[in-house]
């Protein structure tokens, strides 16, 4: 099974950037190579953050930015989200019984769960126990391997300023998938707009880029400052099979200078890699 994980969308209203970068017309060409390269995905899923600032406008302008994707799409919320908005335009969005937006998706490989960790107001996460009660429910109501996807971390990842506004309900969060932890293949979460990979308490995890600006890496903060690039958007591409879980980071709209590694037929390899030219690149 593949499926792709794209995150931190953070749209706004058109005719408008942010950061400098323009974010629906960067998940637009997301969605394109989606398209192209990806169209057998089982599904695509954007682990929240659709928009900025949550207004109906950016919900407008990421519904039509991702209105060409030939594949299913699995839409979450993140903090900068706003619920009665999101669920206005999207109103077939997944909802559990206490409105709100998560849901349990039943694939060759296993149980998807996608949980809501938004909290109204904060850009910390939560997990209440109404919502505990929905995932208890659904892992003790399932057998087989299960995938964990959420926008905010409920662990440490290292960032100060991130961590302080990771999903705050960590510890009640982890009772409630201790028991079925040898169950759990993959965590998958947004929000941290950084490439990061490790294992939590023997969980693998793995988060994406976020598509329009970046988080610099940053262990010690330093006056409050929170760095941030525009580096290439990216979205991971997740092959599912036996007993593995392989995550792909996609730059599908790198500017670097491209080639290919084996030279042509009659061409030494040696004088291939020492004499490329690459117009207009130079090195650092």
């Amino acid at each position: 099974m593949k499926f792709i994980h794209l995150t931190d969308t953070h749209v706004i209203a058109e005719g408008r950037t942010l950061y400098g970068a323009n974010p629906a017309r960067r998940l637009k060409l997301a969605v394109e190579s989606i398209n192209r390269e990806h169209g057998d995905a089982a599904f695509v899923v954007v682990t929240g953050d659709l928009t900025h600032w949550g207004d109906e406008e950016a919900y407008e302008a990421f519904s039509r930015a991702i209105a060409d994707l030939h594949v299913p799409l699995v839409l979450m919320v993140g903090n900068h989200d706003d619920t009665p908005a999101f669920t206005a335009r999207f109103p077939q969005a997944m909802r559990d019984e206490n409105g709100f937006v998560q849901g349990a998706r039943q694939t060759e490989e296993g149980l998807c769960l996608f949980l809501d960790t938004r909290v109204q107001g904060f850009h910390y996460g939560g997990y209440c126990p109404a919502r505990l009660a929905w995932l208890q429910a659904q892992l003790e109501g399932s057998t087989g391997p299960v995938f964990l996807f959420m926008h905010h971390h409920p662990f440490e990842i290292g960032c100060g300023h991130m961590d302080d506004i990771r999903m705050l309900d960590h510890e009640a969060f982890r009772a409630v998938i201790e028991p079925h932890k040898d169950r759990i293949r993959h965590l998958f979460f947004g929000h941290a707009h950084r490439p990061i990979f490790g294992n939590w308490d023997g969980i693998s995890f793995s988060c994406m880029r976020g598509l329009n600006h970046q988080l610099g890496l940053f262990l010690r903060p330093e006056n409050g400052v929170v760095p941030g690039n525009l580096a290439e958007p990216a979205y991971g591409v997740v092959l599912v099979q036996d007993r593995n879980v392989i995550v792909h980071m996609h730059e599908f709209a790198l500017r670097a200078p491209a080639f290919d590694l084996a030279p042509p037929p009659g061409v030494d390899s040696a004088t291939w890699a020492l004499e490329m030219k690459h117009p207009g690149f130079t090195d650092y």
